[in-house]
């Protein structure tokens, strides 16, 4: 296997924005970091105790509506599956995120304004070499009809399908590999939901900040946003994003490969706890 070295920031990344749920201005600054230090996130806004939050499936405390990490202290950490997925996609290995609030700021859906405001702060190779978690036995977990396994593979892969019964989202299938940009493939591709949920959000305090500036939203089998899909496939594509930031979670790269059916953020997450409670499914390489 070739050796990769580490990589991280060569300045910090700004960037403002609103949470999805709370509506409220979000300040987020992507700082570099030491080698082996991994992703870790900062609550500025919290004082007085413990405010820093590994970026770690075994920290998922919450996934319905999103990927919500804690600390042993209680303070979490929102909505952060787009940032993982940016810092993946990006080999990016060590940084210390700094958020304002309880959510990272949803910008416009995707991982792409996150992308660019790492790319314009430069990327910095590190002198000790990345370690991965490559799996070498296979591993799954289902929850009524949907499941999710990862098998040995030479490089991490994603074939994903998707089915929401909906004439404006039609069953989609699509894979993934490492082998692809994902600024190219999945960088752009947006969140979504349907308007009757979006509404029932709100009713109960949840989703103010969101909007078709930062979504996809459906309703009565039409897409709402004038400018339409930036991908044939965006809703698939959305989803291996997901995917992707949720599994980085395990702290470092996978090497396999998933299949996974109509999988979400508490599958996925499901399927590292079970990956790593057996330690004869892994090793570090």
């Amino acid at each position: 296997m070739i050796e990769q070295p580490q990589n991280t920031l060569k300045n910090p990344a700004k960037l403002e924005g609103v949470g999805l749920h709370s509506g409220s201005k979000v300040s987020l600054i992507i700082n570099p970091a030491p080698e082996d230090y991994g992703i870790v996130f900062r609550r500025t806004d919290v004082e007085n105790f413990d405010n820093f939050i590994r970026a770690d499936y075994k920290n998922v405390t919450k996934t319905q509506l999103g990927t919500v990490i804690s600390n042993s202290q209680g303070t979490l950490i929102s909505t952060i599956e787009h940032l993982m997925a940016a810092l993946w996609g990006l080999g990016i290995d060590n940084a210390l995120v700094d958020v304002s609030a309880a959510e990272v700021p949803i910008m416009d859906g995707s991982s792409d304004p996150f992308i660019a405001a790492i790319e314009a702060s430069g990327i910095k190779k590190q002198a000790a070499n990345r370690k991965q978690v490559k799996v070498i036995k296979e591993v799954s977990v289902e929850e009524e009809d949907k499941f999710a396994r990862i098998i040995p593979s030479d490089n991490f892969s994603i074939d994903l399908e998707i089915d929401f019964n909906s004439k404006a989202i039609p069953t989609q299938k699509r894979i993934y590999s490492d082998n692809t940009p994902f600024k190219d493939a999945l960088g752009k591709a947006r969140t979504f939901g349907f308007a009757h949920e979006v509404d029932y959000l709100r009713s109960v305090g949840l989703a103010r900040g969101g909007s078709l500036d930062n979504a996809i939203v459906i309703k009565d089998d039409k897409i709402l946003n004038q400018d339409g899909l930036r991908y044939e496939d965006e809703f698939v594509r959305h989803k291996l994003l997901d995917c992707i930031g949720d599994f980085y979670l395990a702290g470092k790269r996978l090497i396999g490969g998933v299949k996974a059916y109509k999988t979400g953020h508490k599958l996925n997450n499901m399927l590292l706890h079970r990956l790593f409670s057996d330690k004869t499914a892994f090793e570090i390489v």
